[in-house]
């Protein structure tokens, strides 16, 4: 299989397959989830609640994103890997969101930074895209603006509010966004968005009538214990077998039936 470019990304139907993502934080997931055949590695913010243990993902620095996306880059072969702009790294100025950007992609490796809001990023988005850096747009409900929209909440179930979003999505896609994520928001909106925008859109909570699909790795994996979106599915129960694993290690070396002669040099 071939990797993955940004000019591969597509809109779903008729031969074309859903778009599959995942975020990542590290190698060794990048490498598992890459040969898994995931096409797109998101490295996200959502590593400050995730990897970090914070409450939002507004701490996450823009050092922290670099880290993370150079890790995640060594471990991928094919899939493309796109980088969240941190909270404080992008919306002062277009010059700002340049900056980040560039070290996103010089220092860490992605292809593609994503970044949240509407309107408000439009002039960003069109700075951006003329100078050579791609970019994905996050509507919805977007983390960053977590206490603006007063927590975690489905967007768009208002008539006026539905429309508002689709005529800013259109609006990242005139400013030249190569793709858009769409979080939390009702299936019927979802698909007036996505067949709306000539761009590929892929969702988390919103309905399985998007071009692709996007979830925390943790919550796949089920590594994540704490809050569990509605939307999330997890297709193991991955915090049991650490600790069964953990347990195990623990009561061999009490027992001292680790480390054994295999284990050992003579």
């Amino acid at each position: 299989m071939s990797a993955l470019t940004v000019d591969g990304l597509h809109k779903s139907g008729g031969d074309r397959e859903p778009l599959v993502a995942v975020t990542a934080y590290d190698y060794t997931f990048a490498r598992l989830a890459d040969e898994a055949g995931v096409d797109i590695l998101l490295v996200g913010d959502s590593l400050g609640m995730v990897v970090q243990g914070e409450a939002t993902t507004l701490p996450v620095t823009l050092d922290h994103m670099v880290y993370h996306t150079r890790c995640v880059s060594r471990g991928r072969s094919r899939a493309l890997v796109v980088a969240d702009l941190p909270f404080r790294a992008y919306k002062a100025s277009p010059a700002q969101a340049l900056d980040s950007a560039a070290r996103l992609m010089a220092e860490g490796g992605c292809e593609m930074v994503k970044l949240e809001g509407g309107r408000a990023m439009v002039e960003t988005v069109a700075f951006l895209q003329e100078r050579d850096i791609p970019v994905m747009g996050h509507l919805g409900l977007t983390p960053q603006s977590v206490h603006q929209l007063g927590g975690y909440r489905v967007q768009g179930r208002s008539p006026d509010r539905a429309a508002a979003l689709v005529e800013e999505a259109l609006d990242l896609e005139r400013a030249g966004a190569r793709a858009l994520v769409l979080e939390a928001v009702p299936r019927d909106l979802a698909r007036r968005v996505t067949e709306s925008v000539g761009i590929p859109v892929i969702g988390i909570g919103a309905g399985p009538d998007c071009d692709g699909q996007v979830l925390v790795l943790q919550d796949v994996l089920g590594l994540f214990e704490g809050f569990q979106p509605r939307f999330a599915k997890r297709y193991m129960d991955g915090a049991g077998a650490v600790r069964d694993a953990l347990g195990g290690f623990c009561r061999e070396v009490r027992s001292g039936a680790f480390p054994a002669d295999e284990h050992s040099f003579e």
